[in-house]
């Protein structure tokens, strides 16, 4: 692949920083279909440009706060229905007690995640809050979060579609927060298609989010779906939204490419998972679309083939955790990390371990939040290897 001479025109373009539209990635698609190897040569020298050859990670535990959640989308299996097996609400000493242990292993990052404000449809979750001394879910994750910080660990939220406000203060604990765009497509929330239960992805509400969020200067991650039975029209948009609100508010910190795993007790349970040529397309055209961006896939998503996506663009694998399952995707372990370091070294990459802001959005936080960042933090503004390790 080395050895390529870009016969595309638009293609070279991106190398040369020039400006690229809608129709020419369109057309790059489409070429890409049959013939795959520029594009995946071109997003390979941009990531090395911007990114050289390290890969991070973040070193995680998985607080599966309360999955009780007032939508409902054909393809999850993290929510839970009051009295399943699987229903989870948290106490106070539940979280305290991850948080030491989180701290035994070494982790770096505190990951909150709620089903969609649960209070609001569930008598269950009103009376946990009550029991826990809180209101709403939101007030439990202000509290969370100072615990998990003055536990050592850094908090990141991922909680649906928090308010303004919510976020304002969330940001004072949170050196980062999360919500997944998962698609700029009306059509995916119309009967009969993924999102039609789930009012919090209409693409309008999600996007207010993340104006929000870049608002108030929140390192935010976000990303997209692939595979949910969406057109390439609709992923290139969706990459387009994000990019246009970091052109707006430079607080876009990381773009997640989650491609789409069937589970047995949902509604797209016979659909199948989203086909790995088309995925990688995917991930190469987000990173011509967004040359310095931290692109990431989930690698317990792809477990046969993940250090593959290296080739094709991508600068991280999210979080992983030594610890806690993946509760969206409890079918699928996270890959032990000394695995993926191994993995990553044989197709060329360091693997560093970042904190859940990546160091060129340290500005946007406060300096308590940064002061406690510097204790272990090397000289690249990752996590020192010999604290990991």
């Amino acid at each position: 692949m080395n050895n390529i001479v870009l016969n595309s025109e638009s293609l070279n373009n991106v190398l040369e920083n020039k400006t690229i539209d809608r129709q020419d990635i369109l057309n790059i698609f489409e070429k890409a279909k049959t013939e795959s190897d520029e594009l995946f040569f071109t997003a390979q020298r941009l990531r090395t440009k911007y990114k050289k050859n390290t890969v991070t990670f973040s070193k995680k535990a998985f607080f599966n706060i309360v999955n009780l959640c007032k939508d409902t989308c054909s393809y999850c299996t993290y929510k839970s229905e009051p009295g399943e097996r699987k229903l989870s609400l948290m106490s106070k000493q539940q979280i305290f007690d991850l948080l030491q242990l989180a701290k035994k292993y070494r982790c770096v990052e505190a990951l909150f995640v709620t089903g969609e404000k649960p209070e609001l449809k569930y008598q269950e979750a009103r009376d946990w809050l009550r029991e826990n001394g809180f209101k709403s879910t939101s007030e439990y994750l202000i509290h969370s979060s100072e615990q998990a910080l003055e536990a050592g660990l850094f908090p990141h939220t991922n909680a649906g579609n928090l308010t303004f406000q919510e976020m304002k203060e969330l940001k004072k604990t949170n050196v980062s927060m999360g919500v997944m765009l998962e698609n700029v497509s009306d059509r995916l929330t119309k009967k009969g298609m993924p999102h039609y239960l789930a009012s919090s992805k209409k693409p309008k509400e999600r996007l207010e989010v993340l104006e929000n969020s870049g608002r108030l200067g929140i390192p935010m991650t976000t990303g997209i779906l692939v595979g949910i039975g969406e057109t390439i029209e609709e992923i290139i948009d969706s990459i387009i939204a994000i990019k246009e609100l970091h052109q707006k508010y430079e607080n876009i910190q990381e773009v997640i490419l989650q491609n789409f795993q069937p589970k047995s007790d949902t509604i797209m349970s016979n659909m199948p998972s989203a086909d790995e040529k088309y995925f990688k397309i995917v991930v190469a055209l987000t990173r011509i679309l967004m040359p310095k961006m931290n692109i990431q896939i989930p690698p317990n998503l792809s477990p046969k083939s993940y250090q593959s996506f290296l080739s094709v663009g991508i600068n991280d694998w999210g979080g992983i955790s030594p610890l806690t399952p993946d509760f969206v995707n409890p079918e699928f372990s996270w890959p032990e990390i000394n695995k993926v370091d191994e993995n990553s070294k044989k197709s060329g990459f360091e693997l560093k371990c970042r904190f859940p802001v990546y160091p060129e959005f340290f500005s946007f936080i406060g300096k308590e939040l940064r002061d406690k960042i510097s204790l272990i933090e090397d000289e690249e503004g990752l996590v020192r290897e010999d604290y990991w390790k």
